[in-house]
């Protein structure tokens, strides 16, 4: 499904087919897998999460050693499949060394590269970092006159959150 598959999201329709608001998106996604195990269309569901802000959760300082060893082990990796990848093509055990020289060559270059964008970087940032989006609630939106049907049966799930 593509983006231009996806319906128009209209506030003032899904107000009135709100059929239930989460705080966590994990009970949200567990009222949709109730939902779809007892057989509910949900393909007419949306999960609308309001109020939305990004989370920057800090993990570590990035010095250039850590930059050096996280890029070098990407290019140990790359560099192996690379070599075994190769080493299909190759008579007995030769794709070990395919993959030895791999590791070697992808050690190299990742360290090289990892060496460079880190002093090309913004000097000021001196951490990594995971993003998230998060948001405040999760509104269940049930589309297709189905809303009733959808709280219905969360409420005899047990999963229809008290008002």
């Amino acid at each position: 499904m593509t983006p231009a598959d996806l319906p128009d999201y209209d506030p003032i329709k899904a107000a009135w087919n709100t059929v239930a608001t989460y705080e966590t998106y994990d009970d949200a996604q567990a009222a949709v897998t109730s939902l779809s195990n007892d057989g509910f269309p949900i393909e007419n569901i949306d999960i609308v999460g309001s109020d939305v802000r990004l989370l920057e959760r800090v993990t570590a300082r990035m010095t250039r050693r850590r930059s050096l060893g996280n890029s070098a082990l990407n290019g140990i990796v790359l560099g192996v499949l690379i070599g075994l990848l190769m080493g299909l093509f190759a008579p007995g055990f030769a794709w070990l060394g395919m993959a030895a020289a791999g590791a070697l060559i992808g050690a190299t270059w990742g360290a090289a590269f990892g060496l460079a964008a880190h002093g090309l970087s913004d000097a000021e940032r001196g951490f990594a970092s995971a993003r998230r989006l998060v948001a405040s609630r999760y509104d269940l939106v049930v589309r297709n006159g189905l809303a009733e049907q959808a709280r219905n049966t969360l409420a005899h799930a047990g999963l229809l959150p008290a008002s």
